[in-house]
């Protein structure tokens, strides 16, 4: 029996779908290696924080979580705190001067490292903190087993690490490294392992998907992939994230048209629409160019569902750069749209550009973009209700209810439906009746009806 069997191993992963990945990767190994995995981390005899360091508040929530972790550590049963992720990655041997009661910070190069990590701290006597900050690598590299923290109808799909893009403001070049793109062989390998254990709905992420492929095979791939795991059995609905609006051409276009199981949903972070913030951000793109692509989406995909972000207050935008953004979303009219305030980012071009924009005029402009689009998006909420969907229904709320999405809804980022009916399941795929919209969410019944041209079901067949 393997030394660590007898010791739990506990997780707080943050941030977003990317960093998710790694966290089941992390568990993963824990699970090979023989270590109990505890729902609660105050369970555990070793607790794993997996970090987000892309802004500000990312940062704020991956510190004050560490500070929870040494809570757990100084109370109860845990005799090590694992700080891992992109936060220990760029700023670990700092922060252990600053938190000296962290066992141990593990960089992103090889997360299933962690629980060998933790083996080595619960087998040693006090000492001095680890710091495993490996150099990246530079090609992608196996991910290996993945214990999942998703429900068991979905999952992350990561095709690509690292970003060749290198917009002004963003850290992730200098965290994740260049683009390094996962081998289509081994993405199809991994597709099959996960639709084996239960994955009905496949989501592709990357830092910039529609840049997959670049590096390995020397042009756009994910038309190409997305063929190819069309033919997945088991996968129901494939989905993708974090599309770059300067780089979805004709061809990915015709792949959102035409492929089966694919979701009419497409997710391009705009981040401005001044062609003056947008060269100084380095975003390759223009506003007349974006607002093409958006009528071409349109035009092609029946019933597609456009999701964006911005980014406001970035150094040197003035009212009208920021008049012109409003003029913009105003007239695209995302169904889904986030926003965040523009943070500064060591390292970045962005950092040292002038003049800043003062804070409180950043959080005001924020709450303009965020007040118009809630209008834009609770009309369109409200033009729902009658039409009828295939939803997939992720988790049982009580009262009878459970939360579902449809193909417009992606996990965590979106509404939900929320959805009545008898002998009802997590995972299951059910047609529904919108009968209210609720602001962000819906409500609906199962109903006998099929889809409507009037509202898309979904994926091509």
């Amino acid at each position: 029996m393997a030394r660590t069997q007898r010791y739990g191993i506990g997780l707080i992963s943050l941030g977003c779908a990317k960093n998710e990945v790694d966290s089941e990767r992390i568990l993963g190994a824990a699970a090979e290696g023989g270590w109990l995995v505890c729902g609660d981390p105050a369970d555990a005899d070793a607790v794993v924080v997996n970090t987000c360091g892309f802004i500000e508040a990312a940062k704020s929530e991956s510190l004050e979580a560490i500070a929870e972790a040494l809570r757990l550590k100084r109370s109860g049963r845990c005799r090590a705190v694992i700080v891992a992720g992109c936060l220990a990655e760029r700023y670990g041997r700092e922060l252990s001067r600053e938190f000296p009661a962290v066992d141990a910070w593990v960089g992103i190069a090889e997360p299933r490292q962690v629980p060998q990590v933790a083996a080595e701290l619960l087998a040693r006597s006090g000492g001095e903190p680890l710091i495993r900050l490996d150099p990246l690598a530079r090609e992608f590299r196996d991910e290996g087993a993945r214990l999942r923290i998703t429900p068991r109808h979905y999952a992350y799909l990561r095709i690509a690490e690292g970003c060749d893009n290198r917009c002004a403001y963003c850290a992730i070049p200098l965290i994740r490294g260049p683009l390094r793109s996962k081998p289509l062989e081994v993405c199809l390998a991994e597709a099959r392992q996960l639709a084996a254990d239960g994955c009905r709905e496949l989501i592709l992420i990357a830092q910039d998907t529609t840049s997959y492929g670049v590096d390995i095979y020397r042009r756009r791939s994910l038309p190409m992939l997305l063929g190819q795991l069309a033919d997945v059995e088991g996968v129901r609905w494939l989905r993708v994230l974090y599309a770059h609006p300067a780089h979805f051409d004709e061809a990915a276009i015709e792949a959102f048209a035409s492929t089966p199981k694919l979701c009419p949903y497409v997710d391009i972070p705009i981040q401005h629409a001044s062609d003056a913030v947008l060269g100084r951000m380095g975003r390759g793109t223009t506003r007349a160019a974006m607002a093409a692509l958006i009528a071409r989406l349109r035009e092609r995909i029946p019933n597609v569902v456009l999701r964006s972000t911005v980014l406001v207050g970035y150094p040197g935008e003035t009212d009208g750069d920021f008049a012109e953004l409003l003029e913009f979303l105003d007239a695209a009219q995302f169904d889904r749209l986030g926003a965040f305030v523009y943070s500064e980012e060591d390292g970045t071009r962005a950092a040292t550009e002038e003049p800043a924009v003062p804070p409180e005029v950043r959080a005001a402009r924020y709450d303009e973009v965020m007040r118009r689009q809630q209008a834009i998006a609770f009309r369109k909420a409200a033009a729902r209700v009658g039409s009828v969907v295939e939803v997939v229904l992720d988790r049982r709320l009580g009262g009878g209810l459970f939360a579902g999405r449809s193909y417009a809804e992606a996990p965590d980022v979106d509404g939900v439906i929320r959805v009545r009916g008898r002998r009802l399941a997590a995972g299951q795929f059910v047609n529904v009746e919108i009968t209210d919209a609720a602001g962000y969410d819906l409500e609906a019944r199962v109903g006998r009806k099929q889809p409507g041209r009037e509202e898309a079901d979904g994926p091509r067949a």
